[in-house]
C-alpha cells in the first residue's frame, strides 16, 4: 500500500495515477478521514495537557468545593478523551481500508495508456516460425494426439479444466524440471510451499481485498487456493526485519495456481486461460537502490527458458492501464504462435517497489544502529507451464499431426525427439 504521508502530501499525483491506471478509489474519502483524524489527534494532545494540569492541582487544592469542581472537570476530560479515542480509531480504520484499494504508483518510465494497445515492445528474440502447411492450434493438435482432454476435464471438475495424458503429462513435469534447473544456476533458492494461503498472506501481496472474487476460498479455515506462488514466497518473510547483507533474497517455486477468472473466460480456448494451471514462480526481495536492476535480471532469467527452448518471443513494457494492481512496472514475455499469427503472454515480471512490503511489514536495516526501512519486492513467472506447452506444440508442429520436442527438453523426456499420435486403444 502507499504511505499515508505520501498520499496526504501528493493527492494530485495519486489522483493522476488512478486516472492513468483506470482505477476507481475513494481518494477524497481518504483525505477527509485523514484530515479529521489529524484534527482529533491535535485536540487529544491539548486535552491531555489540560488533564495533566488539573491532575497536579487536585492534591494541592484545600477548598472542598473547588476540589470537587476539579474532579468533575477531570471526569469530563476523561469522557471527552474516550469519545475522541473511539472516533480516531474509526477514522484510522476507515483511511486504512480505503488505502487498501489504492493501487501502486507507476514508475516514471511506464507508458500511459488505457489498455494493451499502449504497451511498448522493448525487444524481440528469434524468428517467427512459418510452417509450409496450414498451422493447427494446440487444441486440435493435442486432441488428435489423444493427449489433451478438455471434455473429461470438464466432466470431473467443470469448464476451464483439462486433463493431460501420456507424453503431454510427462512434458508438464519435464518443463517444470527444466525451468527449475535453469533458475537454480541463476541463483534462485528452490522452495516447496503450500498451495493454500491465509487472508493475511493474500492481503500482503495485494490479492485482498480487491480481488477476492477471483479466488477460490475455504471460508471455514480462512484459506485461499493460491493464484500464484508469489503469495507464499513473498509472505515467507512477512513481519520480519532483514539485514542488508541478507539481500537479495531470490526464491523459486513450482506450484499449481487457481483462478476463478470471473468474467474473463470467454474467447480463450483450450489451455490458454483456465482455472487451474502450473507455474514456476520467481520472487526477489531487494534493497530499494537495486530493485530496478533486479527487474531487468529477473525478466532476463525468465527469458532464458524461452531461449533454451528456441521459442521466438518479445519483451513488452506494459502501460499504466494494463498493469496489475500492486505493480509499479511490469514486463510481459510473449511467445509467437503460428496458429492465428498471435503473440501469447507466458510470463509477467513486475517490480512492486515497497507496496507489498508495507502491506506485509517486510523491512531491512542497513546497519544495526539505523532505523528499519521497507524492502522492495519483485516477482515473475518463470514460466506458465501450460502456455509454454501451447507454444511448443504450435511452434514445433509437424504436418503429420504431432510435434518435435525442443532439444533442451529432450533429456527430461527420456530422449524423445518427437511426440506422435498414440497407437492402440486409449481410455
Amino acid at each position: 500500500m502507499l504511505d499515508i504521508k505520501f498520499i496526504r502530501e501528493n493527492p494530485d499525483l495519486v489522483r493522476r495515477s488512478l486516472e492513468n491506471r483506470c482505477v476507481q478509489a475513494d481518494l477524497d474519502g481518504f483525505l477527509e478521514a485523514d484530515a479529521s483524524f489529524r484534527s482529533i489527534v491535535e485536540e487529544v494532545n491539548g486535552l491531555k495537557h489540560r488533564k495533566n494540569l488539573v491532575a497536579r492541582e487536585i492534591p494541592n487544592e484545600k477548598d472542598a468545593n473547588k476540589k470537587a469542581e476539579l474532579v468533575a472537570r477531570m471526569k469530563d476530560l476523561n469522557l471527552r478523551l474516550k469519545d475522541l479515542d473511539d472516533e480516531s480509531t474509526r477514522l484510522d480504520s476507515l483511511r486504512n481500508e480505503i488505502r487498501l484499494y489504492i493501487p501502486n504508483m507507476p514508475l516514471n518510465d511506464v507508458p500511459v495508456g488505457e489498455d494493451a494497445s499502449s504497451n511498448q515492445v522493448v525487444s524481440t528474440w528469434g524468428e517467427k516460425r512459418t510452417p509450409p502447411f496450414h498451422p493447427k492450434g494446440h487444441v486440435e493438435i493435442g486432441s488428435a494426439l489423444k493427449m489433451l482432454d478438455m471434455e473429461r476435464g470438464a466432466k470431473v471438475t467443470g469448464s476451464g479444466f483439462y486433463i493431460l495424458r501420456d507424453k503431454l503429462a510427462r512434458m508438464e513435469r519435464a518443463l517444470i524440471n527444466l525451468m527449475m534447473d535453469i533458475h537454480t544456476t541463476q541463483g534462485y533458492t528452490e522452495i516447496w510451499a503450500p498451495a493454500l494461503a491465509n487472508s493475511s498472506s493474500m492481503l500482503g501481496t495485494g490479492q485482498l481485498p480487491k480481488f477476492e472474487d477471483d479466488m477460490y476460498r475455504i471460508p471455514s479455515d480462512d484459506l485461499y487456493m493460491i493464484p500464484t506462488a508469489e503469495v507464499t514466497l513473498t509472505n515467507m518473510n512477512r513481519e520480519e526485519i532483514l539485514d542488508l547483507d541478507d539481500m537479495p533474497l531470490r526464491y523459486q517455486a513450482f506450484s499449481p495456481c487457481f483462478r476463478r477468472e470471473a468474467g474473463r473466460h470467454t474467447g480463450e480456448e483450450g489451455m490458454i486461460r483456465v482455472h487451474q494451471f502450473s507455474k514456476v514462480e520467481l520472487v526477489s526481495i531487494v534493497d530499494p537502490e537495486n530493485s530496478a536492476l533486479e527487474l531487468e535480471k529477473l525478466t532476463d532469467d525468465a527469458s532464458e527458458v524461452l531461449r533454451r527452448l528456441d521459442l521466438p518471443h518479445r519483451k513488452v513494457l506494459l502501460c499504466t492501464g494494463d498493469m496489475t494492481f500492486s505493480s509499479a512496472k511490469t514486463y510481459d514475455l510473449e511467445v509467437h504462435c503460428p496458429y492465428n499469427d498471435r503473440w501469447m503472454e507466458v510470463s509477467s515480471c513486475s517490480l512492486f517497489t515497497d507496496f507489498q512490503a508495507r502491506r506485509s511489514a517486510i523491512k531491512f536495516r542497513r546497519q544495526p544502529h539505523l532505523p528499519s526501512e521497507f524492502v522492495h519486492t519483485l516477482n515473475g513467472s518463470g514460466l506458465a507451464i501450460g502456455r509454454t506447452m501451447v507454444a511448443i506444440m504450435e511452434n514445433y508442429q509437424t504436418e503429420e499431426g504431432g510435434f518435435a520436442v525442443p532439444e533442451a527438453l529432450r533429456p527430461y523426456m527420456g530422449g524423445a525427439e518427437r511426440i506422435e499420435p498414440l497407437t492402440g486403444r486409449t481410455i
